[in-house]
């Protein structure tokens, strides 16, 4: 984690140069640009690659207007609260410890094999990176309505929860890509046959189902249940494609808000109505779980092209073999580098969830969001 944070830094030298409105755009580049000699893209600093790249092909930013109206700055660390910046999952995991044996005891099943399907990938070993941010987003907002510092256990169930719909929505897409391999060991389907691993996949969702249900709040059950069909109809998009060049930009933007996004999004503003009766705070909460989310996903489609099947602990270059088009396919079908700039759109909704989490009453929890949110820009698996 240190060295991620060294490169981040190392990085956040560079500020983009004002820019000149212009018609129907938040802003373009002006400057003009030479296109580096071959192989010099991978020498150049990320940010001032950026810079180029943003300068260099107006159409790229023309597309990704879809969903900003901000322009990138760079997200530099630093703690905003005056306290002592804690690294994010070990302040997160405060809250967490026992993670995977409450999941485990929520999977209460009798058969043998069936429990040991269920319980694959409740190891311990995965990085459990939405229920921290679930409850990083639970005392942040308690801070801010009370200055309560404690997760209410309603709250750590949702953390719970979202990490089995999570795990259940994993065995299911590996079933539908039929994948061999996740978190470096073999899938579920590949060791029990696709349709125990259907099923496994359904009696997950089943017990998050029924964890939910005792929660007994029906404002939460509503959010949460949503996450459950915005999986299903992400997983119909993916399936089908635009012929239209926006349209099928704006296509995927709308299956990875569905089949990731929503998910942390929807966790985040539930633990918020838990915490705090402000709207204005549930829709923060909701806002930046929406734009990591998007950004988390933008990244693993970078890094499918990128990394290597032993950093990643899965197959990589799947959706290309699939047929998925994903952001850096469909940035090069505009003749540009489409890692660099499905990384620069990432940046830029990094910093829309910073923006919104700096609303909240500055606390360590708080801080340590807006370090998620440059994490996942600077994560390599």
């Amino acid at each position: 984690m240190a060295s991620c944070w060294g490169r981040w830094r190392r990085c956040c030298s560079w500020r983009p140069p004002p820019r000149s409105p212009g018609p129907g755009a938040p802003g373009r580049a002006g400057s003009s640009w030479t296109r580096p000699s071959a192989g010099a893209g991978t020498k150049m600093p990320y940010f001032n690659l950026v810079k180029s790249l943003t300068s260099a092909f107006p159409n790229v930013y023309r597309i990704s207007q879809f969903h900003h109206t901000t322009p990138a700055v760079c997200c530099r660390s630093k703690t905003r609260s005056g306290e002592k910046y804690t690294d994010p999952f070990k302040l997160g995991w405060r809250d967490l410890k026992g993670l995977y044996e409450d999941i485990r005891k929520e999977l209460l099943i009798s058969t043998a094999e069936l429990k040991e399907m269920t319980e694959y990938y409740f190891d311990g070993k995965g990085k459990a990176f939405r229920p921290v941010i679930v409850v990083l987003m639970a005392r942040a907002c308690n801070i801010h309505h009370n200055n309560s510092r404690d997760v209410r256990a309603s709250q750590r169930s949702v953390a719970l929860i979202a990490e089995m719909i999570h795990t259940a929505s994993l065995v299911h897409d590996d079933v539908i890509d039929d994948a061999s391999s996740r978190r470096g060991k073999h899938t579920v389907n590949k060791i029990w046959g696709e349709k125990k691993a259907v099923l496994a996949g359904d009696l997950i969702l089943s017990a998050a189902s029924i964890a939910l249900a005792r929660i007994g709040n029906t404002t939460v059950i509503s959010i949460l249940t949503q996450v459950i069909e915005d999986l299903v109809r992400g997983e119909f998009l993916q399936l089908g494609s635009k012929e239209n060049e926006n349209e099928r930009f704006a296509h995927y933007l709308e299956k990875t808000f569905k089949k990731t996004a929503s998910l942390i999004a929807n966790s985040c503003k539930a633990v918020s109505v838990l915490g705090c009766p402000d709207p204005v705070v549930h829709e923060i909460a909701y806002q930046y779980g929406k734009n990591v989310g998007i950004a988390f996903q933008l990244i693993d489609d970078v890094l499918d092209f990128t990394s290597c099947s032993h950093q990643m602990g899965k197959p990589t270059s799947t959706d290309l073999k699939l047929g998925l088009a994903t952001g850096p396919v469909l940035f090069a079908c505009q003749q540009s580098d489409g890692v660099q700039q499905t990384t620069y759109l990432a940046q830029r909704y990094c910093h829309e969830a910073v923006r919104e989490i700096s609303k909240l009453r500055p606390s360590p929890e708080r801080d340590a969001l807006i370090q998620l949110s440059e994490i996942v820009l600077t994560r390599d698996k």
